[in-house]
């Protein structure tokens, strides 16, 4: 792999600008989200008749606009680097709130909530990776073809199943990251599933149950606080005790964790 800061700024700039809207605005958008929980600012939550205006709203209003703006333009200066613009951050108040579209209810400040974060870091790592030009397909040399696309295509299924499967065990951040590294959503498919997962409650016993609340317990006991202190940094602490637990069940407090 080759990397040419002069692409960064050329072919590749409406790439760089989403990269950048997208950082900006979610560390812009978890600032005020944080003033607002604590009360100090000028910033006040969107309500318009009774209802919560979540942040995701206008994200995929942008997102979307973004998109048709990229295809009208077909890649030509400035609509692409616009709509480049509009994309990154549209896609960032989306991935903010991940966790509310994934559970279908407002878990933003509960430990569920801080899956947002993580995907929101992944999605970071992977398009920081797309702008410097890594390309897992793409091979420096020429003489030889190149077996990327084929190695995909054959493992695409397996890794979708597995990722799958991570997600109705309860392992939230499992299949987030095993996204981009598949072996982690092998293990995470292979092993039991957290005990309050849709996965549990309708597929084990009440002795494998047992015995799966009794690995998340001495797995979390152990290793599950490693990560929480980052997670809270970014995200916040959780509103109160009982979100703290239900979170820890679910299994969404730490890629660790989670492989419970």
């Amino acid at each position: 792999m080759r990397i040419d800061m002069a692409d960064i700024t050329g072919a590749r700039l409406p790439l760089f600008l989403l990269f950048l809207s997208f950082v900006v605005t979610f560390l812009v958008t978890r600032l005020i989200t944080r003033l607002i929980r604590a009360g100090k600012g000028p910033f006040k939550n969107n309500v318009r008749g009774g209802v919560h205006i979540h942040h995701a709203v206008p994200g995929i209003i942008l997102t979307v606009g973004g998109a048709f703006v990229s295809v009208a333009v077909n890649g030509s200066s400035p609509g692409a680097e616009i709509s480049a613009v509009f994309i990154g951050i549209g896609t960032s108040l989306v991935l903010d709130e991940f966790a509310l579209i994934l559970h279908m209810q407002d878990v933003y400040w509960a430990r569920e909530g801080q899956l947002s974060v993580q995907v929101v870091c992944l999605t970071i790592a992977a398009l920081g990776l797309s702008v410097l030009g890594v390309n897992p397909l793409q091979s420096d040399d020429s003489d030889k073809v190149s077996i990327g696309p084929l190695v995909l295509s054959v493992n695409l299924p397996i890794a979708i199943a597995c990722l799958l499967i991570c997600v109705a065990k309860g392992k939230y951040s499992t299949a987030a990251i095993g996204a981009f590294i598949a072996p982690v959503a092998w293990i995470g498919a292979i092993r039991l599933a957290r005990p309050r997962s849709r996965w549990a409650r309708k597929r084990y016993s009440p002795e494998k149950l047992a015995r799966a609340t009794q690995r998340a317990t001495t797995f979390d006991a152990r290793y599950g606080s490693w990560g929480l202190d980052v997670e809270d940094l970014v995200a916040g602490r959780p509103t109160g005790p009982d979100q703290v637990a239900a979170g820890t069940d679910q299994g969404a407090s730490g890629a660790v964790q989670d492989t419970a």
